[in-house]
């Protein structure tokens, strides 16, 4: 028996629909999934519904279950927490994750899920996917014990990483923004916060996810010689001018990429993806991350709640979607609606 299902669609940039969705039975070796919440990813997925992202990037952007091309119409996201329905007894009835975009029901391979620890609540496992790019950006910095740090952009990424940073013995961590109210954010995640112009120099490491170029040339005046900044913002069609005159070679500094596509070199011979995942969501039991979801809104608010956080009248962290009988906040709720 097929189910009927929703999905969300960027119909075209700047303009996104609900669409009917017919959901074959799954097969042997398949979960049909029921959504209980998604999130969305602010950065790429705002980028996304502008149309930002670049001709030569289409493949590399795709998303696991993604349907549609860039720049639209496109189904796109990968922050996905439900409850299986059907599938292997092993997992009949349990909480998973999954890379999946926003939809009411979907069937997927039953290794593309992750069950949710029990001491993880589902409302807070949409993160996981921002915890895993901080895995694995932590995987390729190598912070060592006592290293000054500072993290340049508290949004999702950011915020994720000076929480596990938080973890490391003897590293002093600060979160640094140009909105003050991340102030609070951070004290939530037990770190330091200063805006960018009051911010502790002399760092070992800069991670920079701020996605902009004030922040870039920022991360690399707050370096210590020879120290490194780890770039973990993506600017999609954005020209970005690096500066890397005056004493960028004298200071010896490095620029580094780090991006969640791959495993990190320093564990690719020993964590797998579905490794680096796990792992993510068994960090998700620190209720700190709790922090970091500043909104609710209903899945049938989706075409109006995007257009609004990509114009920038909606602000905070992560927005989580909300699909059971409790839909989060109302149309009428959202700011202009």
């Amino acid at each position: 028996m097929e189910f009927k299902a929703s999905a969300f669609w960027v119909r075209a940039p700047g303009s996104g629909e609900i669409r009917p969705v017919t959901v074959a039975p799954p097969a042997a070796g398949e979960v049909l999934v029921r959504t209980l919440h998604s999130g969305i990813s602010r950065g790429t997925e705002t980028l996304v519904f502008r149309g930002g992202v670049p001709e030569s990037q289409y493949r590399a952007m795709r998303a696991p279950f993604q349907e549609g091309e860039f720049p639209g119409p496109v189904k796109y996201g990968y922050l996905n927490v439900g409850v299986v329905e059907e599938g292997p007894p092993d997992l009949r009835g349990r909480t998973v994750f999954c890379l999946y975009p926003h939809q009411t029901r979907y069937v997927v391979p039953a290794a593309a899920v992750t069950p949710v620890p029990d001491d993880v609540p589902p409302g807070r496992a949409v993160l996981a996917g921002t915890v895993e790019t901080a895995v694995n950006a932590l995987w390729d910095a190598a912070p060592l014990v006592g290293d000054r740090v500072a993290v340049v952009g508290a949004g999702m990424v950011g915020c994720c990483v000076a929480r596990l940073l938080a973890g490391f013995p003897g590293v002093r961590v600060q979160l640094v923004d140009v909105d003050p109210a991340r102030a609070a954010v951070a004290a939530a995640l037990g770190v330091d916060f200063a805006p960018p112009e009051r911010a502790a120099g002399e760092c070992d490491l800069v991670v920079h996810a701020s996605a902009t170029e004030a922040g870039l040339a920022r991360s690399l005046e707050l370096l210590a010689v020879e120290g490194t900044v780890l770039e973990l913002s993506w600017y999609g069609d954005r020209q970005v001018r690096v500066p890397l005159g005056e004493d960028f070679h004298s200071r010896r500094l490095v620029v580094r990429a780090s991006q969640v596509g791959a495993v990190s070199p320093a564990r690719r011979a020993r964590r797998t993806f579905a490794d680096r995942l796990a792992l993510a969501l068994r960090l998700l039991a620190d209720p700190a991350f709790d922090a970091l979801i500043t909104g609710e809104y209903a899945f049938a608010d989706l075409p109006r709640v995007l257009p609004r956080l990509a114009g920038g009248e909606l602000s905070g962290l992560c927005l989580r979607i909300d699909y059971g009988p409790t839909r989060g906040r109302s149309e009428v709720d959202l700011p202009g609606g």
